[in-house]
């Protein structure tokens, strides 16, 4: 009922730039553009259907290369309108590909280790590139005020994006959410509901908001919104290509909360061969997951396609997806390209996050200590190939999660003095 009531509202007219119309990745039907989510025929989720066809693939690239150092370098490629560069935005991307020489050695990676650092956009974190996408498709669609369902880096992407586009911003998170994503999503003026529950119970009630005249002229990010918003993560891909010289990598490890970045990075290295930008040839993708919440890596072990939820009980909060809509997906992306999904412990996630920053001066949140921790446990299984490039993601900043690390402080407290160095074994 609710995807029907917002597809009412859709503007088949409305300009996208290269994108053609909404497909259902289950079935195939396909319906104009417009804030709608799932398929009328058989309710599987709808994404964005291009026409590419009209591309050169030098002239692509040309036009590439000289775009702006932010996502929309990669607009040909992205439902955004011609003039996307010139609406007020937050302009993500364009992020560090770190050549991790210290943490290869560590783990023994000799054909050479990045850490793709997605800390460094606006809000610190990746979700400022799909709240970036979302924001023009509200614009396109006439919406008022920008919403979402978050487990916080979301919320913080969202409250930002909507004050520097004067959009009016309502997010839900879960009421026990780390103090500093609290922070940093009231910080920009909007609406921050805390919802008794967790992310699934928050989830839930956007989904009947968006369905009720009370969510009229909203756009919710992730829900009606949702096609657009997920294509926002294909330019990790692109740029992670670019960076390496037009060259896909031959391991990727992706963080997995609902699934969708993991499904999209995939969709994004897919386009680049077709398109001819990249040589085609084999890569894998695998999936990092902590163990207290696990649904997806449980399902891929024991030889399922059916993701069973489960009640989130770790650190990685913002991994806390009990029931992943793009489970399903991510097991086949998985297993066709050869890779795996694995999970690590909170403890090992803390561990990764201090190895990451000993060895790098990366200092990740609990998202990318699972990233690094599950990449770790893969190369002592002999499941990632040391000798293979191999690409982690960090997709966002460790003082989102200081209480992860709460323990680590002061070496010494001495007085000011060199005895008192000297005791202390420092000099």
């Amino acid at each position: 009922m609710a995807a029907q009531t917002v597809a009412s509202t859709s503007n088949p007219a409305v300009d996208l730039g290269p994108a053609a119309a909404l497909s259902c990745r289950e079935c195939g039907h396909r319906v104009p553009l417009g804030p709608v989510f799932a398929c009328e025929e058989c309710f599987g989720p709808l994404e964005i259907a291009y026409d590419f066809s009209a591309y050169d693939t030098e002239e692509l690239r040309r036009r590439i290369e000289s775009g702006p150092a932010n996502i929309w370098r990669y607009a040909p490629l992205l439902p955004v309108p011609a003039d996307v560069a010139d609406k007020p935005n937050i302009n993500p991307g364009w992020t560090k590909l770190v050549k991790a020489d210290n943490l290869a050695r560590e783990l023994g990676v000799t054909g050479g280790l990045y850490v793709k650092d997605d800390s460094g956009n606006p809000t610190h974190s990746f979700k400022d590139r799909v709240v970036a996408q979302a924001l023009e498709a509200a614009r396109a669609f006439g919406f008022s005020t920008l919403s979402c369902s978050s487990t916080g880096n979301l919320a913080g992407a969202v409250g930002a994006a909507a004050a520097r586009a004067g959009f009016r911003s309502c997010v839900f998170i879960p009421h026990d959410l780390e103090q500093g994503k609290v922070v940093m999503a009231a910080v920009y003026g909007g609406e921050l509901v805390g919802i008794e529950g967790n992310y699934d119970d928050v989830n839930r009630f956007c989904s009947e908001l968006i369905g009720d005249p009370a969510g009229e002229g909203w756009g919710f990010v992730n829900v009606n919104l949702r096609p657009y918003y997920a294509e926002g993560s294909k330019t990790l891909a692109y740029e992670i290509c670019e960076q390496l010289g037009w060259r896909l990598p031959d391991q990727i490890v992706v963080p997995i909360a609902s699934g969708s970045q993991l499904t999209k990075i995939d969709k994004g290295l897919q386009e680049l061969i077709k398109l001819g930008l990249v040589e085609d040839r084999p890569y894998k993708i695998f999936g990092a997951q902590a163990e207290g919440c696990s649904p997806v890596s449980t399902a891929y072990k024991a030889g399922h396609d059916v993701v069973r939820p489960q009640k989130p009980n770790t650190i990685a909060k913002s991994l806390a997806i009990g029931n992943p809509a793009d489970g399903p997906y991510v097991l086949d992306i998985a297993r066709r390209t050869g890779g795996a999904v694995e999970d690590v412990t909170d403890e090992e996630v803390v561990d990764a996050i201090k190895l990451l920053a000993r060895t790098e001066g990366i200092f990740a949140e609990t998202a990318g200590g699972v990233t690094v921790g599950v990449a770790r446990k893969l190369l002592k299984e002999g499941v990632l190939d040391p000798a293979k490039t191999t690409v982690v993601l960090n997709t966002g900043d460790g003082l989102k999660t200081l209480d992860a690390v709460a323990g680590t402080g002061l070496t010494a407290t001495i007085r000011p003095t060199l005895d008192s160095f000297r005791e202390a074994g420092l000099a």
